[in-house]
């Protein structure tokens, strides 16, 4: 049976994954079904079970933690790497009255690991009214901003570096904050198994993303092609600007840092009432 395998269009994951998407390594005799998607509706199919490996917010893997395993390679973890908190008007944020309305602000996907880092910091502003959530897909973030039919937004993706070109102003850093606050490196998505894939498999397709990563950063030209089909920016410095900054050593491997980092997500999401209590903690697979 092929094995099915889900990623987001966002550069890193496209630049990881050309091996994998352009046949450059050995796949170990697995057969892909490959499907890229925006990153709620990873975090959607998973929900529902469409997929075997995928890509998926930390938020969405915090509260899938019982039925799926974090893969050690192939995440998006680090500092400085955070989702930014924009705004249409310069001096504005959430906790501000906008008259007799509640301002909007717009995150990528209810269980994005943006929308929950907006949730945990501007929680007194949500609780009190003074600013309405809305979901919307990521690329529409800033054009709504600037269109004037939100107020706040939550930017990741490509729009992190180039939120001045498009007149908008920043709020906060919303990675900065979390690592302020944690003293760690900001999880933002990773790779999750189903846990009832056969451990055999799952050992082989762990070896394929590594080797992918692996080529990727020793093929970096040959990658921008892949990148450039599905990304929302098709400069040059832009997208290898994401992959430098998404792309790097606990890309290839989470380590201990990585994983006292997802405990960290796990404990403040139930702390903040965003994961279930009794919900068990994100657990990365190694090999037995």
């Amino acid at each position: 049976m092929p094995i099915r395998l889900a990623i987001s269009t966002c550069p890193n994951d496209t630049f990881a994954f050309h091996a994998i998407l352009q046949n450059k390594i050995d796949r170990r005799g697995l057969d892909f079904d490959i499907q890229l998607l925006d990153i709620q509706q990873l975090n959607d199919g998973l929900f529902a079970g469409e997929f075997d490996f995928a890509k998926a917010s930390f938020h969405a893997a915090a509260i899938l933690a019982g039925s799926t395993i974090v893969m050690p390679s192939g995440s998006a973890i680090g500092y400085g790497v955070g989702p930014l908190l924009l705004a249409a008007k310069p001096q504005a944020e959430p906790n501000q009255s906008f008259g007799e309305r509640p301002s909007v602000t717009l995150c990528p996907g209810q269980h994005t690991t943006a929308s929950m880092l907006f949730q945990m910091f501007y929680a007194d502003a949500v609780a009190a009214g003074r600013t309405q959530v809305d979901h919307v897909v990521f690329s529409d973030i800033m054009p709504a901003l600037q269109s004037g039919r939100a107020d706040f937004g939550v930017c990741i993706h490509e729009g992190r570096f180039t939120w001045e070109q498009q007149g908008l102003s920043l709020v906060a850093d919303l990675g900065q904050t979390w690592e302020r606050q944690t003293n760690s490196p900001l999880p933002l998505g990773g790779i999750l198994a189903r846990r009832e894939q056969p451990e055999s498999t799952v050992a082989l397709v762990q070896t394929v993303i590594r080797e992918s990563i692996e080529y990727g950063l020793a093929n970096r030209e040959e990658t921008l092609s892949t990148m450039k089909r599905y990304a929302q920016e098709f400069d040059d410095a832009v997208l290898f600007g994401h992959v430098d900054l998404y792309v790097d050593d606990r890309t290839l491997n989470l380590g201990v840092e990585g994983k006292s980092a997802l405990a960290k997500i796990s404990q403040l999401a139930k702390a903040c009432g965003l994961v279930p209590p009794n919900t068990p903690e994100i657990e990365v697979w190694q090999a037995s």
